[in-house]
């Protein structure tokens, strides 16, 4: 099997050495041609564009920020997929964008897998992100061996494109709700003159607990903001979950309220750093 990687960024770098590491063969490739040229020395074949990525690959996932890119980007590679890769789309863009790529897919003729992906660095470079996938029953065993090797499980949501896509939203809302909630706690211990330290002590071991609580509020305690999902792709993904809770007459309310604090995070320049950096939106002196 030959997996084309289109976008090698944080996420896309480690899906494609998990594939290697399965004896895998991966073609890589990237805007940035400086983020692909070092998974050369893990083996893969780094790709002057994607259409030449694409034309002998078996499986294409795309990893890429958002819907202008994804769909860009396949208008330069779906010309050159002569004999009908499976496309399997595992960026975060919503519903409508998940919608526009599938008619895109469709006007070409190529099979279309629409499966985001749980997880940020260390899960994408450890082969542990879990797969949320809508597709035809047909193409399940078709990509069965790619999303092995880069993930732990794979939930399939149903074969209409756009259900592994609204899964990712509903995840996703929880875990930045998730995570603003940490930074609130951390930021309010501290504005109160406690050691922060001590809210993750309160909480060890028990109900409300979870190693997650722990690396973020660890991260936030150390001021210390490695990238694994950076701030503005939560922002951006929040947007997408605003719009899915309009058209389905969900409350925007608490989206509202984190992506204030997300926002708030970005205008004091934390925009590239990892979203426990949201901890600093709760600080207004």
């Amino acid at each position: 099997m030959r997996v084309a990687v289109l976008g090698t960024g944080v996420m896309g770098a480690g899906m494609a050495r998990s594939l290697l590491r399965a004896g895998i063969e991966v073609n890589a490739w990237n805007r940035s041609p400086d983020k692909a040229e070092p998974l050369a020395e893990d083996g893969a074949r780094v790709c002057a564009s994607a259409g030449e990525a694409v034309a002998d690959a078996d499986v294409v996932v795309l990893m890429l920020f958002d819907t202008e890119a994804v769909l860009a980007v396949m208008r330069e590679a779906l010309p050159a997929a002569e004999h009908g890769p499976v496309w399997v789309q595992a960026s975060t863009i919503g519903l409508d964008g998940t919608g526009e790529a599938a008619d895109l897919a469709s006007g070409f003729g190529a099979p279309f897998v629409d499966a985001p992906v749980l997880g940020t660095k260390q899960p994408a470079e450890q082969g542990s992100l879990v797969f949320l996938a809508a597709g035809a029953g047909e193409l399940r065993e078709c990509v069965a061996p790619a999303f092995e090797a880069m993930g732990s499980k794979t939930i399939w949501v149903g074969e209409e494109p756009g259900r592994g896509s609204a899964l990712k939203l509903v995840c996703n809302s929880f875990v930045g709700t998730l995570t603003a909630a940490v930074g609130q706690s951390v930021a309010l211990a501290t504005q109160l003159g406690l050691d922060p330290a001590l809210f993750l002590d309160a909480l060890d071991g028990g109900a409300s607990d979870s190693p997650y609580v722990h690396v973020k509020g660890g991260m936030m305690i150390a001021q210390d903001y490695p990238p694994s999902f950076a701030l503005d792709g939560v922002r951006k993904d929040f947007g997408l979950i605003r719009e899915a809770e309009r058209r389905s007459s969900t409350s925007t309310a608490l989206t509202d309220a984190v992506l204030g604090r997300f926002d708030a995070a970005a205008e004091k320049g934390h925009g590239a750093d990892d979203m426990a950096a949201v901890v600093t939106g709760f600080v207004e002196r």
